[in-house]
């Protein structure tokens, strides 16, 4: 085992796009375990859109270690919760080492035919994200069209493959661009992707989807959100997200301007955050596992390696520089 462990803190507060300067290496000593706690070795540590909203004024600490997903193997425990050599599930990310307590981690189980990282991607929030908004937000039911915006990330992405799961007839992506869109449609099973820079988002929804939409998951907001509106038929949902376009801003979007269709189209508009829904867990895995082994999901995911190159993949996430869930690997995995 190394002496040292190495940590990510936060140092400024970021004016717009985080860059490196917002971040700041250290080492340490690698902790010890106390009584009732075991050390972790980070595996996996998972960089999402929502980090971005943490960074600024009221979120996280300046001058500590990041929160976030991570899988790790504990090496040192003086706990009988926690055995050395089991896989876990914990938030102390950004760092090398992790010091746990049995109920800030969950011992993953020995799936040894679907990859490890699937717990931070189709298996893990990123997953039960998907899952969530619709199943339990749009309530998709067979036969329906469904368009999903920021379609080749990692949430995106296994909303697309869930959506056909549960019977969605027409499933509808945006992506930032072509190779992007091939992705979609040849890997993914997407019935039609459009890059939205190629024009207005109302004008490409209306091409892919001419006779209109049924459910929308937004990723976005913004211009995306408003040309959802445009494109969803009447008593149409929406699984509000994110938004995306507006993280670096600071400022709420114009978009959208015909906010009032949603009562002329008696529309569903409701926001969700995943951590309200974790009892929804093992029904995920319940649903999704099977299909993971026959091959019919896909855990879609860019691998980032090394410790030294968490901060780019964090700000090449908010790039779209990824396709699928952005993880970095920190060590080696069983």
């Amino acid at each position: 085992m190394t002496s040292a462990a190495r940590f990510v803190q936060q140092v400024s507060r970021p004016q717009g796009a985080p860059t490196a300067g917002n971040f700041a290496f250290v080492e340490a000593p690698v902790p010890t375990p106390e009584p009732g706690t075991a050390l972790v070795e980070n595996i996996y540590l998972s960089v999402d859109p929502y980090m971005r909203e943490a960074m600024d004024e009221g979120h996280w600490e300046l001058g500590t270690p990041l929160e976030g997903r991570s899988i790790g193997r504990v090496i040192d425990s003086r706990t009988p919760e926690l055995a050395v050599g089991e896989l876990v599930f914990h938030r102390y990310a950004w760092r090398t080492h992790a010091v746990v307590r049995p109920s800030e981690a969950r011992v993953l189980p020995p799936l040894t035919d679907i990859p490890l990282s699937a717990y931070l991607g189709v298996l893990g929030g990123t997953g039960l994200t998907a899952y969530v908004g619709l199943t339990r937000i749009a309530r998709v039911q067979p036969g329906e069209s469904v368009f999903i915006s920021a379609a080749a990330g990692g949430v995106g992405s296994a909303a697309g493959q869930i959506a056909r799961l549960l019977g969605a007839d027409r499933i509808i992506g945006s992506a930032g661009s072509a190779a992007k869109v091939k992705h979609l449609t040849e890997r993914l099973g997407f019935d039609a992707a459009f890059d939205y820079h190629d024009g207005p988002v109302a004008e490409l929804l209306g091409r892919a989807a001419p006779e209109g939409i049924d459910v929308y998951f937004d990723n976005v907001g913004g211009e995306h959100l408003e040309g959802a509106i445009d494109a969803l038929r009447e008593y149409g949902r929406i699984a509000w997200c994110g938004a995306v376009s507006q993280y670096n801003s600071g400022e709420p979007s114009a978009a959208p301007r015909n906010l009032y269709d949603v009562v002329c189209k008696s529309l569903r508009l409701e926001g969700f955050l995943v951590r309200n829904y974790r009892s929804v867990q093992d029904e995920l895995e319940g649903f999704l596992v099977p299909h993971l082994r026959s091959g019919q999901v896909l855990v879609d995911e860019t691998v980032v390696e090394g410790f030294d190159r968490v901060v780019d993949a964090f700000t090449g996430m908010l790039r779209g520089e990824n396709t699928g869930k952005m993880i970095v690997q920190v060590s080696e995995a069983p």
